[in-house]
């Protein structure tokens, strides 16, 4: 079994949750299996180290961020691995300070994303990582962010793709995701 299929075989689809019309994409017992975890966590820094990195300005990835909140599950590990900062992206109300804010809709509502002004300094490289990508909303919206703090988006990456919402059509970065999964 490859790696891919192997991440695969955790992940469960529930219909209708949290509303009617929504397949959720529940990630969580990737995270219960300590070797389907490891699993994960090492495909996406392969894919970054002989993906990403050698076809970078820099050849290195600065910051990884992760959206709140499932992303940060991944986002620090994958910086730690990689050498690089970890900045989140909360929502609203959720960071102390001065903040950067954006606006997205999501597959079921209407939501505003944060990040702490300064923590990513004009010319940094990063790479925005989160769990699934549905609309495209979320990961749109802290793309925003990235740009409005002059760093330098490479790559958004994601556990699973929801296909039938064309997402990443909405996202003006290269996009990978592990899994493609009909909604």
């Amino acid at each position: 079994m490859s790696d891919v299929e192997y991440i695969k075989s955790f992940l469960t689809i529930y219909q209708d949750f949290p509303k009617k019309g929504v397949a959720f994409c529940d990630i969580f017992p990737l995270f219960r299996n300590p070797l389907a975890f490891e699993a994960l966590v090492t495909h996406f820094v392969h894919h970054l180290v002989s993906d990403v990195i050698p076809n970078s300005p820099d050849k290195k990835i600065d910051v990884i961020v992760a959206l709140d909140s499932r992303g940060f599950l991944l986002g620090p590990v994958i910086a730690l691995r990689l050498g690089a900062a970890f900045v989140p992206v909360r929502k609203r109300g959720k960071l102390p300070g001065e903040c950067e804010r954006a606006a997205f809709e999501k597959e079921y509502g209407t939501d505003e994303f944060e990040m702490q002004a300064g923590a990513i300094v004009p010319g940094q490289t990063v790479v925005i990582v989160d769990d699934i990508i549905a609309t495209g909303g979320s990961a749109a919206a802290a793309s925003d962010l990235v740009t409005k703090q002059g760093g330098k988006l490479l790559k958004n990456i994601f556990i699973a793709e929801v296909t039938s919402l064309k997402g990443k059509d909405k996202l003006n970065t290269p996009t990978y995701s592990i899994v493609q999964v009909d909604g």
